[in-house]
């Protein structure tokens, strides 16, 4: 919940200085108080403010024009009405502040213990002890009604003072308790978040992400915050991809649609029996879907041209052709090896010369 002061170097005369101060408290809660004192601020400072019944210190998060704009997005109307800022807290508030937050861990757990005894169907989440110990606010969750007014007289008898119970809700609880998200960062909701939008799984479909509970859900429960961030720029993309409502049909077979990668306009399918993934441009998945809706079916999802029908007429000379080039090819090459034998093994008179004759009568 951290804020910068773009403003803070501009020089704005006393008198027409914007009066309002925002002052953060534990959990990030904030609220805004009047500056009527004209206490020279200082961002960060720790102020004695006042409350309902008593004080309370809080920390300067933000003053000036700016403050005048928040209030204005928070439709806060400026009146009279507005609590003051007493003074800065000196040490001896700060000491006082000190003790009180020293008591908020014993109080959390004994309360837990007193609910259980009860048997309240509610959930503490945690305790703020106002700094001059006058009051202590309890803030729990629940998804029912509870009545806890035997709740509160007891919590009043064991620590005396003044018991508030306030319900929030489960991203309020998150906020309130911080923690890091599975992006290895610090909750949004603790840090900088202050407005919870309505999230549904439809955010998810649109993002091709896997309906896994345990994936979507954040630490309260609720499905994350962040699926909202980038969901207009998957709207757009989403725009210019077709629709595909029936399995695309080729002569290779029936292909369905597995994944679609939107931004780089590729869609992967998968033929029956075969556990591989075909990508397949968006322009082609047009032109397929064309051709079904004409009752032509292209020969696969690469090619969408079939290829020309060979006529069965022709005779069965035709058919046969190939195996007739490779008959004719290897007779030919017998025929030439025989001449060369030929050639070689006899004369032109058709008889065996001498010297082949002769040969064998010498070795007898």
């Amino acid at each position: 919940m951290n804020v910068f002061d773009w403003l803070s170097n501009m020089d704005i005369p006393v008198s027409q200085r914007f009066d309002v101060v925002e002052v953060r408290f534990k959990g990030g809660r904030k609220d805004y108080f009047r500056n009527v004192n004209q206490l020279d601020l200082i961002t960060g400072d720790f102020v004695v403010c006042e409350m309902t019944s008593g004080q309370h210190i809080g920390t300067v998060s933000l003053q000036g024009e700016l403050v005048r704009l928040q209030m204005k997005k928070k439709n806060l109307v400026i009146s009279d009405d507005i609590q003051v800022i007493y003074r800065v807290a000196s040490e001896k508030d700060l000491d006082k502040h000190t003790q009180a937050m020293a008591r908020e861990m014993p109080t959390l757990y004994r309360t837990r213990e007193i609910i259980r005894e009860m048997k309240l169907n509610m959930k503490l989440s945690d305790v703020e002890f106002q700094s001059d110990n006058t009051k202590t606010t309890f803030f729990y969750s629940s998804e029912e009604r509870v009545d806890f007014r035997e709740l509160i007289k007891s919590l009043a008898s064991e620590f005396k003072v003044r018991i508030e119970m306030r319900q929030i809700s489960m991203r309020q609880e998150a906020s309130r308790l911080g923690g890091l998200g599975s992006c290895g960062r610090e909750l949004c909701c603790s840090t900088w978040l202050t407005d919870f939008k309505n999230i549904s799984t439809s955010a998810a479909r649109y993002q091709n992400l896997s309906l896994n509970p345990a994936k979507l859900s954040g630490q309260c429960g609720r499905l994350k915050c962040c699926l909202n961030y980038e969901l207009e720029t998957y709207i757009d993309a989403l725009r210019d991809i077709p629709t595909v409502d029936a399995p695309l049909k080729t002569k290779k077979g029936v292909a369905t649609l597995q994944k679609t990668d939107i931004f780089k306009k590729i869609m992967w399918f998968g033929f029956e029996k075969d556990t591989n993934w075909y990508p397949v441009a968006i322009s082609k998945v047009l032109e397929i879907i064309e051709l079904n809706k004409k009752d032509i079916i292209p020969e696969s999802l690469e090619i969408l041209t079939p290829e020309p029908e060979r006529s069965l007429d022709k005779g069965p000379a035709k058919l046969n052709s190939d195996l007739e080039n490779l008959d004719r090819k290897y007779s030919d090459e017998q025929k030439k090896k025989k001449k060369k034998k030929n050639r070689s093994g006899k004369n032109k008179n058709g008889n065996k010369p001498q010297a082949a004759v002769a040969a064998p009568q010498a070795k007898n």
